[in-house]
């Protein structure tokens, strides 16, 4: 993967933020059975669990600004993925915090772990 982690991060997440406030649903894809979010610290397990938790969220209206992103090559060719930003749902806005540790699966990547925290203050 070499100096390859800050591209494949560039690319994944505008099309995570873009495909969460256009259709939750659709992020299934990017889990996997082992794949692990954190919600406001709640944990959900397994890509069907995780796409119903995201879809299940109580706002309608959704749009991600993502202010800053850092990524890091980690153990065993994973790529850790930190993001900030703001999020306005349903026109209130939030600042957040996004952590991803994408797994190589193949010759592209899934999201093993995802940590989400809306920041207060």
């Amino acid at each position: 993967m070499g100096g390859d982690y800050a591209s494949v991060a560039e690319q994944f997440i505008p099309y995570y933020y873009n495909t969460f406030d256009s259709d939750r649903r659709a992020l299934e894809g990017l889990y996997r059975d082992n794949s692990v979010l954190t919600f406001e610290s709640s944990q959900t397990e397994g890509a069907a669990a995780i796409a119903e938790k995201l879809a299940g969220l109580s706002f309608v209206n959704v749009k991600h600004e993502v202010h800053t992103n850092d990524a890091q090559p980690a153990a065993d060719g994973a790529i850790l993925v930190l993001v900030t930003g703001e999020i306005e749902a349903d026109g209130s806005p939030f600042k957040f915090a996004q952590t991803f540790v994408l797994m190589q699966d193949g010759g592209s990547y899934y999201v093993a772990n995802d940590v989400f925290k809306l920041i207060y203050g």
